[in-house]
């Protein structure tokens, strides 16, 4: 399906609201926007704009997983999602995906507990049931599990197959929904390279966003990155030769200073 990244935190927060908050339901375009950029239940934490909701709303719309649900007496535009008539799933269904497009990556485990708000699974075996169904018409896959992971994870396929961040990268690592390739000789790796700069872009912009927001609410002025300094001599760290010339002389001037002698030698 390939769903955006926005397109995913926009859909999810639909779903969850609806299954949490109902009364609150359908959601108007700020509500939807502070949704999306809530710190907890949320992985990646974002910071989108209201343009950048309406945007992932008009392509969620022309996809058939949304609409405009804005009765008579409305004051604002209140947006519902269509999940259940464009992927009818069951409730224990909806609430696994719910988590994991929120959430990313998840283990069995932190899906019985995270997924409570939403449907109170008897136990994990249920959990695996629902994940095989899923996993059945390619909804979620079963990541490859990393070294010192006692249970697999799984990810839903909303955004494209999913791309892991390198092992070592764990702390910051996010899982990123790569494109289909496209078809004809030669375009395919290109192609593919290019939509996951863009998502990568993306989450980079989510992030600064973040951190400015966060550094004007605590009256931080950030500083301006300095570019690297190079180092004497050149790029390749060697000393020209009138710089070790010059050499003795500083070191004389340091012993000079020390022992209180011009010549630089010990008195």
């Amino acid at each position: 399906m390939d769903l955006a990244a926005s397109e995913i935190r926009v859909l999810g927060c639909l779903l969850e609201k609806q299954r949490t908050t109902p009364d609150a339901y359908p959601l108007t375009l700020n509500s939807l926007r502070l949704a999306c950029n809530q710190s907890t239940n949320r992985d990646p934490i974002v910071a989108y704009q209201e343009d950048d909701v309406r945007d992932a709303l008009h392509r969620l719309e022309r996809r058939g997983f949304a609409r405009f649900a804005g009765g008579a007496g409305s004051r604002a535009p209140k947006f519902r999602h269509l999940l259940a008539e464009r992927l009818p799933m069951e409730d224990s269904e909806q609430a696994v995906i719910c988590v994991l497009m929120l959430r990313g990556p998840q283990t069995p485990g932190e899906l019985k507990q995270r997924a409570e708000r939403l449907h109170s699974f008897a136990g994990l075996d249920e959990v695996h049931e629902t994940l095989a169904a899923l996993a059945e018409r390619e909804l979620v896959a079963r990541l490859p599990r990393r070294p010192g992971q006692k249970e697999e994870r799984y990810a839903q396929l909303l955004g494209g197959d999913p791309v892991e961040a390198p092992a070592e990268d764990e702390g910051t690592a996010a899982v990123l929904p790569a494109a289909r390739p496209v078809s004809g000789a030669g375009a395919g790796g290109s192609a593919v390279q290019a939509e996951q700069v863009r998502r990568l872009s993306e989450r980079v912009s989510a992030l600064e966003a973040q951190v400015r927001r966060m550094a004007d609410e605590l009256g931080l002025e950030l500083a301006e990155a300095e570019p690297p300094r190079s180092e004497p001599g050149g790029p390749d760290g060697q000393r020209s030769e009138d710089e070790r010339t010059d050499a003795p002389a500083e070191l004389g001037l340091e012993v000079a200073a020390e022992g209180g002698s011009s010549t630089g030698v010990p008195q």
